[in-house]
């Protein structure tokens, strides 16, 4: 969905800027969660 690696949702979830529950050995988004960091994060370029 955000077409990026595991690993920058992996910082992402500890540093705390994207909301995630452990389920086992992984983690879940919501997806609500999910398209609040994106409209969030973006910015105008030009």
């Amino acid at each position: 969905m955000m077409r990026v690696s595991k690993m920058t949702v992996y910082r992402l979830v500890h540093s705390g800027e994207l909301p995630a529950v452990r389920v086992g050995r992984s983690f879940r988004v919501r997806e609500d969660d999910a398209n609040e960091y994106l409209k969030s994060s973006f910015y105008n370029a030009g």
